[in-house]
């Protein structure tokens, strides 16, 4: 296997190297000053120095166009129009110049503020100095005449909506890909069992999956239709939250406004209208037909496929209701291919909240990530089953029941009972979804409090600050994980700049919730601070899955509860069933990465 990664990650080197040169021999050597920058303590302030000597700012407290002057890195001055709208003209004088032509010169408070020569007005010039204090790729600071500071960092230029597919984005999912194979392949309970004929279909579905979703127009536009039918239900949830909340609904934009009375609410709706689904076997349907598929390509089990398809719509407690009948039977293989599938992919009901959080108030984004999320978790379905039996593979193969029987079980007596039930079960989710959010945000500010603390009293806070470009305010949860997580981000197919903040969002999901994850990644993208689309992409497909350690009790709790005797089995796989599933997630992420 050393001999197979061996000419890959040269391969991938030599092309780093040979693109880092390139773009090292076309880059023009020009001054650090030459940049956008933004100021780190008002959103408003900016100074945008161009390399043409004219600069754009609004740093002295007005947006104005002017030129510069450098002497050396040490003080800039800058030559501004006086803003002659903003003064009154009190006294005026006439002369004559060299060649008899009139002029007329305009004053206020005895300051010349514009002079009138052979029809032509012009304003003065004023000039303003500042000493250069600190000057670097991501760091400006300067101090005017009065001795006040004015700190900037690079603004960074809002990612591309272009797809970036290229050979090297095939290798960079390659290498990540054969990363994520090779965790599975340590940690599997029975690596000479491992069905690679199985492993290599599941890769092939997902591949296919993605191809279809991403490059072929006729599948990618009736994805479209389905976002748009998505994004129409998503309104109406709006409706239902103005009637409810009125204008808290709307007139709010503070996040936390936003979060409860148009997130949450999302979450109630959804939960009712995929129970009214599952009442009326339309969801039942669906799953037999993705079922059906795996269970001939793959070679699955009835349940195993019944449950890996239930998961793409349902959540990882309702999935196995669809299976019910089969559980005390299940083989500890089933049994984590079932708890896997269930941390692979989200339910329904929260899949509308992140298409909130990352499509914000324009429909067009929120197409854009209803889209790319029915594709994940559609994705993920295939990895989930692949990692799952590579960590525990089937040692009785022949003796597995290949039946496809959707249990007949329903939700609620009638449909208004199943949209009663599922009122009621999204409540409890969307509840349990706010307080989590409350607990954890609160714990990581405490954290965050110790950390920054520590970083004050290294001087790291400052480090930090400078080498993130500001996007990290020094020593904190946030940067600490990104650090940790950000190989992992840079395999998946990252651009190194953004690997950081992806690392974060990993970190978050795997340790805090998806939930929290995809907040933080919405709040992230608002701010434009990624370089690449493709890295917000990426996250998109990574976050999407309930792999996190809560919900290791919940499929414990919840599964036990239909089938006692699986519990002791349930308790054992928890934390390889969280690895499977972030395996899945992860897969997903690299193929769309490669595709993108």
């Amino acid at each position: 296997m050393t001999k197979l990664f061996q000419p890959i990650a040269l391969l991938v080197l030599a092309l780093f190297s040979s693109s880092f040169l390139t773009s090292c021999e076309n880059e023009k050597p020009q001054s650090p000053v030459i940049n956008h920058w933004i100021s780190q303590s008002q959103e408003d302030l900016f100074l945008h120095v161009k390399a043409d000597n004219t600069i754009v700012s609004n740093v002295l407290g007005k947006e104005f166009y002017g030129v510069y002057t450098l002497e050396g890195d040490s003080f800039l001055s800058i030559n501004i129009p006086i803003q002659n709208e903003e003064l009154m003209i009190d006294s005026m004088s006439t002369y004559f110049n060299e060649i008899g032509a009139p002029s007329l010169s305009y004053f206020s408070e005895g300051e010349l503020v514009a002079t009138r020569e052979l029809g032509v007005t012009q304003s003065a010039m004023e000039n303003q100095r500042f000493e250069i204090l600190e000057l670097g790729s991501d760091k400006l600071v300067l101090e005017d005449e009065n001795s006040v500071l004015y700190s900037f960092i690079v603004k960074m230029e809002k990612a591309s909506m272009q797809s970036t597919f290229s050979f090297m984005s095939i290798l960079r999912g390659l290498l990540g890909m054969a990363f994520l194979l090779l965790v599975a392949f340590i940690f599997s309970t029975d690596r000479k069992n491992i069905d690679w004929r199985l492993v290599g279909i599941g890769l092939g579905l997902q591949i296919v999956l993605a191809l279809l979703v991403l490059k072929v127009p006729f599948v990618k536009s009736i994805f479209d239709v389905i976002s748009k039918g998505f994004v129409t239900v998503l309104n109406f949830t709006k409706e239902g939250s103005t009637f409810l909340f009125g204008n808290l609904v709307t007139d709010i934009d503070t996040m936390g406004f936003i979060f409860a009375f148009q997130i949450l609410p999302t979450i109630v709706f959804f939960a009712a209208l995929t129970s009214a689904l599952y009442y009326l076997g339309v969801i039942q349907w669906i799953v037999y037909a993705f079922a059906w598929i795996m269970s001939k390509t793959m070679k699955l089990s009835g349940a195993e496929s019944l449950a890996a398809a239930g998961n793409i719509f349902l959540g990882q407690t309702e999935s196995p209701l669809l299976v019910r009948p089969y559980l005390a039977k299940m083989t500890k293989s089933e049994i984590m291919c079932l708890m896997t599938g269930g941390m692979a992919t989200i339910a329904g009901g929260v899949l509308g909240a992140y298409v909130g959080y990352l499509g914000g108030d324009s429909v067009q984004e929120q197409q854009i990530f209803a889209s790319h999320l029915l594709a994940a978790s559609i994705m993920s379905a295939p990895a989930a089953i692949v990692a799952a039996k590579m960590l525990v593979p089937e040692t009785n193969p022949e003796g597995i029941d290949r039946n496809l029987n959707i249990s007949k079980e329903k939700v609620g007596a009638n449909i208004l009972d199943a949209v009663s039930t599922g009122t009621r079960d999204g409540l409890k989710l969307a509840v349990n979804v706010g307080v989590m959010l409350l607990v954890f945000t609160a714990f990581m500010y405490m954290f965050n409090a110790m950390s920054f603390q520590i970083g004050e009293w290294t001087q790291l806070n400052a480090k930090i600050y400078a080498n993130t470009g500001g996007r990290f305010e020094g020593l904190t949860l946030q940067y600490i994980l990104g650090l940790v997580f950000s190989p992992v981000a840079w395999l998946l197919g990252v651009n190194w700049s953004d690997a950081v903040m992806v690392g974060q969002l990993l970190g978050e999901k795997t340790i805090l919730n998806e939930f929290f994850a995809y907040a933080s990644l919405g709040k992230l993208k608002a701010a434009e601070l990624f370089t690449e689309q493709k890295s917000i992409i990426i996250a998109t497909y990574a976050l999407c899955g309930f792999a996190n350690f809560a919900s290791i009790g919940i499929q414990i709790g919840g599964i036990s509860a239909l089938a006692l005797n699986q519990q002791s089995t349930l308790a054992k796989l928890g934390v390889r069933a969280l690895i499977g599933g972030t395996i899945a997630c992860f897969m997903t992420a690299t193929i769309a990465g490669m595709l993108f």
